[in-house]
């Protein structure tokens, strides 16, 4: 039986764990995180990653789940109202849609119920060497092992990306921006309601979930690369850049103190000219990051690990990688360029459109 190692139980690792698991792989996921993430903003699939997650087994328990929005609204940094819509929303696009978009926590929680699959949290990789038949991983707090294959599933700042690849700087492409993401109570009385603002280089957006008893809440601003800081300095910092905004932003700015689950990083693209060293391979944001910017960095996980675990399915590794490149490289560009077509919020239906279906899945 081959046996593969994932770093990181993300949509894009668990997506891939199950799959690989189905084909009959051994399969262990190693978790950086003391248990499974929690928190994060809803998340979109669209497109042929609809058929992804059909093929899981649990699209229509996804779908099930779906936020339900009616609208949203834009206003300034005193209040005032600039839009509203009651047929799409910047998050998740027209209401109408087939696509749909779910709480991260959700679809996460499906994909590690998978019982064939060996999950190893509170570790992390630590060093890689290639053997005759195999690679063999030395980690943080476990003994070292040996594997057929290791994928590194890890995120924008990719432990096995560095590892196998080189320093991050060499394939990071800043956006100029920054976000943050909470989650807080419905202290705003919101109802299936986005609300988005606007105040010169800051912004941020406000909706309800788990039938409106909480809030997600981000929060961004533009900026240049800023160095590496804490969660407090994180807070101190978002604290600063949007001080004298009006709105609500001074309650969700308490709110943002007190939350003790936070997302704090920076808006960017990973870049690389290849996905795969060796016996290693990248999937997910650790090889294309398209940042939340796109709203397609999910849908990209779960196409790419599918692409992925088909094409190991057809043959070996080395075949299988040069496949899942020449499949995937287009359908990545495409999704990426999302991210930076409209400088003043998401990009034309037209383009998501031709995006999200740009690859087969036969």
């Amino acid at each position: 039986m081959r046996n593969v190692l994932i770093s990181g139980a993300g949509v894009a690792g668990g997506t891939l764990a199950r799959l690989l698991a189905r084909d009959g792989w051994a399969v262990t996921v190693v978790e950086r995180a003391p248990g499974p993430r929690t928190g994060g903003q809803a998340i979109d699939v669209r497109g042929v990653a609809l058929d992804v997650v059909d093929e899981l087994g649990f699209g229509d328990r996804l779908r099930a789940l779906r936020t339900r929005m009616r609208g949203m609204s834009v206003v300034d940094g005193d209040g005032q109202e600039l839009f509203r819509s009651e047929d799409f929303t910047y998050s998740s696009g027209r209401l109408d849609s087939a696509d749909f978009e779910v709480l991260r926590d959700d679809i996460v929680a499906m994909l590690l119920e998978a019982s064939d699959v060996e999950y190893v949290f509170g570790d992390s990789i630590t060093a890689l060497r290639e053997e005759a038949h195999g690679v063999r991983v030395e980690f943080s707090s476990s003994a070292s092992r040996a594997f057929d294959l290791v994928v590194g599933a890890d995120g924008l700042h990719s432990a096995v990306r560095r590892l196998a690849f080189g320093p991050e700087e060499d394939f990071v492409r800043h956006l100029g921006q920054y976000l943050a993401i909470f989650p807080a109570a419905n202290f705003l009385g919101l109802e299936d309601w986005q609300v988005w603002f606007r105040h010169e280089h800051t912004g941020g957006v406000a909706y309800p979930v788990r039938d409106n008893t909480e809030l997600r809440v981000t929060l961004g601003f533009g900026s240049e690369p800023l160095p590496r800081m804490t969660v407090p300095e994180q807070k101190r910092l978002l604290t600063e850049r949007l001080a004298g905004v009006g709105w609500e932003v001074p309650k969700l700015l308490e709110a943002m103190a007190a939350a003790d689950v936070f997302y704090f990083d920076a808006m960017a693209r990973i870049q690389l000219d290849r996905w795969s060293a060796g016996r290693v391979v990248l999937v997910g944001d650790a090889g294309y990051c398209a940042s939340a910017l796109s709203g397609q960095g999910t849908s990209l996980a779960l196409v790419g690990a599918y692409v992925l675990a088909q094409e190991l399915g057809r043959a070996g590794h080395e075949e299988a990688f040069a496949a899942y490149e020449r499949r995937m490289r287009p359908f990545v560009a495409l999704n990426q360029a999302l991210a930076t077509e409209n400088a003043e919020g998401p990009a034309s239906e037209e383009s998501v459109a031709r995006a999200k279906n740009a690859i087969s899945l036969a």
